[in-house]
C-alpha cells in the first residue's frame, strides 16, 4: 500500500465525484494488493465495533480497504472510535471516510484531521466555466483534447449532471479518431438530446408507462442518443430509489436531502415514485440495468434490444416486494 495514506477523508457533495475518488484509492491499493478485501459500509448502520474488527490482523496478512460512505450519519461513539483509531490506525488497513461537508458529522472530520487524515476534497462545478473545464478533464482522462465549441455544445446537449457527461465523454473517445473531439462529433452523437434525455425515459419506466418509456427510447436511439448515456440515466433512476427508500425514516427536510444527495424537489418526486417499489423488485431492476450497460458497452451486438429488455423489465419489477 505503498503511497496510499492509511486513513483518507474524501470530503465532497457530489456523488459522482466521491464515487471515483473512494474508487481511486480502492484502486491504488490494489495495485499492490489485487486480493486486497474491500468493506463498504454504510455510515448509518454501523456498529460500533465494526472497525476494529474489521482492521484487526488477518491469520493470512491480508490487506484491507474499509469505506464508510455517508460518514456524517455515524453514531457518537463510533465517531469517537474511528478518531481514536486514525490516530494509530492499523498497518494492513485503509479507511476511506466519505463526507457530505457541513456541519453534521463535524467532530469526525475536525478529528480525523487533527490525527493526521489524508484530505481528499472534491468540489462540484456550479458554473458553467466550471463544467466546461470537467468536460476538457474527462477529454484528458482518456487521451484525448476537445475543442471549446465541441465542450459547449456537449454541455448544452446533456447537461450539468457529471455521472452522464462522464459517460458521454467516454464514448466520445472511444468511437471518435484523432486527438481532438470536435463539435461534428458531438452533434453526430447527441442531435435531439434536447428533446429527449435519458432521465425522461428513466422516469417513465419507473413509474411503470411502458408505452411511453419505449416510444422516447425509439426516438432517442433514432436522433443519435448514445446508449450508454441512457443505461446511466436508468441507472441514475433506480439508485435514487433505493437510496430514499433505505434512509432512516426519521429523517425529513434538509436533513434527508444531505442524507441521500438529492435536492429536496427530486427526493419529493422518488417518494412518490417508491409507492409501487419495494427491495426485490429493485433489485431485480438494477441487474436488469448492469446487463445492458455491458451489452452497449461491447458485450453484445444490439444496444437497441438491449436497452428496450432493460425498460421492460424495470416496468415489470415495480410490483417486486
Amino acid at each position: 500500500m505503498a503511497n496510499t495514506a492509511p486513513v483518507i477523508l474524501v470530503v465532497g457533495d457530489e456523488e459522482f465525484l466521491v464515487d471515483r475518488a473512494v474508487g481511486s484509492v480502492v484502486s491504488a491499493v490494489r495495485e499492490t494488493d489485487a486480493e486486497a478485501e474491500v468493506h463498504d459500509l454504510v455510515g448509518s448502520k454501523v456498529e460500533p465495533g465494526e472497525l476494529t474488527r474489521l482492521s484487526s490482523p488477518s491469520l493470512f496478512g491480508e490487506r484491507s480497504i474499509v469505506v464508510v460512505r455517508s460518514a456524517q450519519d455515524l453514531q457518537k461513539d463510533v465517531i469517537a472510535e474511528i478518531v481514536k483509531y486514525a490516530a494509530h490506525p492499523a498497518d494492513d488497513t485503509v479507511l476511506v471516510l466519505a463526507h457530505p461537508g457541513g456541519v453534521k458529522g463535524k467532530a469526525l472530520v475536525d478529528g480525523v484531521k487533527k490525527a493526521g487524515a489524508e484530505v481528499v476534497t472534491v468540489a462540484k462545478p456550479t458554473k458553467p466555466g466550471e463544467r466546461l473545464d470537467f468536460i476538457k478533464a474527462e477529454a484528458r482522462r482518456h487521451g484525448r483534447t476537445i475543442a471549446p465549441a465541441a465542450a459547449q455544445a456537449l454541455l448544452d446537449a446533456v447537461g450539468s449532471d457529471l455521472r452522464e457527461l462522464a459517460a458521454a465523454c467516454g464514448q466520445l473517445a472511444f468511437d471518435t479518431q484523432g486527438k481532438t473531439i470536435d463539435e461534428a462529433a458531438v452533434n453526430r452523437y447527441h442531435r435531439g438530446r434536447a428533446e429527449v434525455t435519458g432521465f425522461t425515459i428513466s422516469d417513465l419506466a419507473v413509474e411503470g408507462r411502458l408505452g411511453e418509456a419505449l416510444e422516447q427510447l425509439r426516438w432517442a436511439m433514432a436522433t443519435g442518443v448514445a446508449p450508454v448515456l441512457i443505461v446511466s440515466a436508468l441507472a441514475g433512476g433506480l439508485r435514487s430509489l433505493a437510496k430514499v427508500g433505505g434512509a432512516p425514516r426519521n429523517l425529513r427536510g434538509a436533513q434527508l436531502a444531505s442524507s441521500v444527495g438529492m435536492p429536496p424537489w427530486k427526493i419529493d418526486r422518488v417518494k412518490r415514485q417508491l409507492g409501487a417499489w419495494g427491495q426485490e423488485g429493485i433489485s431485480a431492476a438494477m441487474q436488469a440495468v448492469a446487463a445492458a450497460d455491458e451489452q452497449v458497452k461491447g458485450g453484445g451486438t444490439d444496444p437497441a434490444y438491449a436497452l428496450e429488455r432493460a425498460v421492460q423489465v424495470i416496468v415489470a419489477s415495480r410490483t417486486g416486494r
